[in-house]
C-alpha cells in the first residue's frame, strides 16, 4: 500500500502533462528552447495563446511527478511566449518580435536561477545564431533579466540558490587538474547527448498503446526509486545540497551519477514539459565531487576540497552538453557566490569546449532543432496538428 499512492500520483502527473502537450500544444514539450530558437529564425511557430496555459499547467504536473526535470525550461519558454504576446497585443512591428522573445527568454532563465547575468549571457551565447544583436536588443534583454531577478529577490530574498562554502582561489600549481576535469566532462557530455537523442528517437516512435505503457512504467520507476533513494529523483537541488554538505564514498557517487544520468534521459525523453539545466547542474556537481574525491585520494598533499571541483563541474557540464561555456561559468558563479573560482572555471570550460568540438559533439539544442525543421510548418492560428 505504501507504494500505491506515490506510483499512482507519479503516473497521473506524467500522463496528464503528456496528454495536454500532445492534444493541445506539442511545441510545449521538453524545455522548449529549441522551439524558441526556431521561432527567432521564423522557421517555427510561436503560438503563445496555447503555449502559455499548456506549458504552465503541464509543467506543474510533470515537475510534481518527480521526474528529473527543471523549472528553467518552462520559465524560459513562458518568458519568450510572453514577449511574443506583448508584441501581438501592442501591435508592434514584426522586427520587434525577435528582441521581445529574446528578452522574455532571458527573464525566464534569470527568474529560475536568480541569476540575471546568466540570463543575459544565455541569450547572447546560446542563441547567438538566432538573436539579432544590436544596442537596443542587448539593452532590452538586460532590462528584462534585471527586472525579473529584482522581482524574484523581492519575493524570496537575496540568498544564492545554492548555499555552500565560498572557496578561495586554488593554487596555480593545481591548474592541470582542471584541464583533466575539462576532458572528463567532455566525455560525459558526449555520452549524455548521444544517449539522449537515441532515447528521444525511440520514444517519439511509440504508438498510443506503447505511450500509455511508457507513462505507466516511467511513473512506477520514478516513484519506487524516489521512495528508496529520494536524491535520485526531481530536479536536483536537494541532491546538490546533500553532496555539498556531506562526504560520500566513491562507490556511492558512481551509483548516484549513473542513476541520475539515466533517469534524466528517461524523464526528458517522455516529452513532457521540463528543462534539463537543473538536472545537469546536479549531475555536474556529482561528477565534480567524484573527481575531487579521486584528487583527495591520490594527491592529498594538495589539500583541495572536492567542492571546488563541484563548482567547476557545474560550468563544465554546460560547456559539454549545451555548448554554452560562458553561461555555465556565470551560472556556477552566481548560484554559489564563488566569484574567486572564475579562473579554474575558465580553464575547465575552455578545455571542455575544445575537446567537445574535437569529438564532433553538437550542442544538444542545435540537434533538437534540426529534428524539428524537416516537419511541415504551420500557420500561427492553427490550433491543432
Amino acid at each position: 500500500m505504501s507504494y500505491c499512492l506515490p506510483v499512482l500520483f507519479s503516473i497521473a502527473g506524467i500522463g496528464i502533462a503528456l496528454l495536454l502537450v500532445k492534444t493541445i500544444a506539442p511545441e510545449a514539450s521538453g524545455s522548449g528552447i529549441q522551439e524558441i530558437e526556431g521561432a527567432l529564425d521564423n522557421i517555427r511557430p510561436l503560438n503563445w495563446k496555447r503555449v502559455l496555459p499548456v506549458k504552465f499547467f503541464a509543467s506543474l504536473f510533470s515537475l510534481g511527478s518527480g521526474l528529473l526535470l527543471g523549472r528553467e525550461g518552462p520559465t524560459i519558454q513562458i518568458g519568450a511566449s510572453i514577449g511574443k504576446m506583448i508584441k501581438d497585443i501592442l501591435r508592434q512591428p514584426d522586427e520587434r518580435a525577435n528582441v521581445l522573445v529574446s528578452a522574455g527568454a532571458a527573464a525566464g532563465l534569470a527568474s529560475a536561477f536568480n541569476a540575471p547575468l546568466a540570463g543575459i549571457i544565455f541569450v547572447i551565447e546560446e542563441m547567438h545564431g538566432h538573436f539579432r544583436y544590436s544596442f537596443f536588443s542587448v539593452a532590452a534583454i538586460m532590462v528584462a533579466s534585471g527586472t525579473a531577478d529584482l522581482v524574484v529577490r523581492a519575493l524570496i530574498g537575496l540568498d544564492p540558490v545554492i548555499k555552500m562554502t565560498v572557496f578561495t582561489v586554488p593554487p596555480i600549481t593545481s591548474s592541470w587538474l582542471f584541464v583533466l576535469l575539462g576532458i572528463f566532462f567532455a566525455l560525459v557530455g558526449l555520452v549524455f547527448n548521444k544517449v539522449l537523442v537515441f532515447s528521444i528517437d525511440i520514444f517519439s516512435g511509440f504508438n498510443r498503446r506503447n505511450t500509455v505503457l511508457m507513462v505507466i512504467l516511467t511513473g512506477a520507476v520514478i516513484a519506487i526509486v524516489g521512495i528508496h533513494y529520494p536524491d535520485l529523483i526531481s530536479g536536483g537541488y536537494s541532491t546538490i545540497r546533500m553532496l555539498l554538505d556531506h562526504s560520500f564514498p566513491i562507490q556511492f557517487l558512481l551509483i548516484l551519477i549513473g542513476g541520475r544520468l539515466l533517469l534524466t534521459i528517461l524523464s526528458y525523453s517522455t516529452g513532457v514539459p521540463g528543462g534539463i539545466f537543473a538536472p545537469l547542474l546536479a549531475l555536474g556537481v556529482a561528477a565534480g565531487m567524484l573527481f575531487g574525491s579521486f584528487v583527495q585520494l591520490y594527491f592529498p598533499q594538495m589539500m583541495l576540497h572536492p567542492g571546488i571541483f563541484a563548482v567547476a563541474g557545474m560550468a563544465g557540464i554546460f560547456a559539454s552538453i549545451v555548448r554554452a561555456p560562458l553561461t555555465g561559468l556565470v551560472l556556477a558563479v552566481e548560484m554559489t557566490s564563488n566569484y574567486e573560482m572564475i579562473l579554474p572555471l575558465i580553464i575547465t570550460t575552455v578545455v571542455t569546449s575544445v575537446v567537445t568540438d574535437a569529438f564532433g559533439n553538437q550542442p544538444i539544442y542545435t540537434t533538437l532543432l534540426k529534428r524539428l525543421t524537416p516537419k511541415v510548418q504551420e500557420p500561427e492560428d492553427n490550433t491543432s496538428r
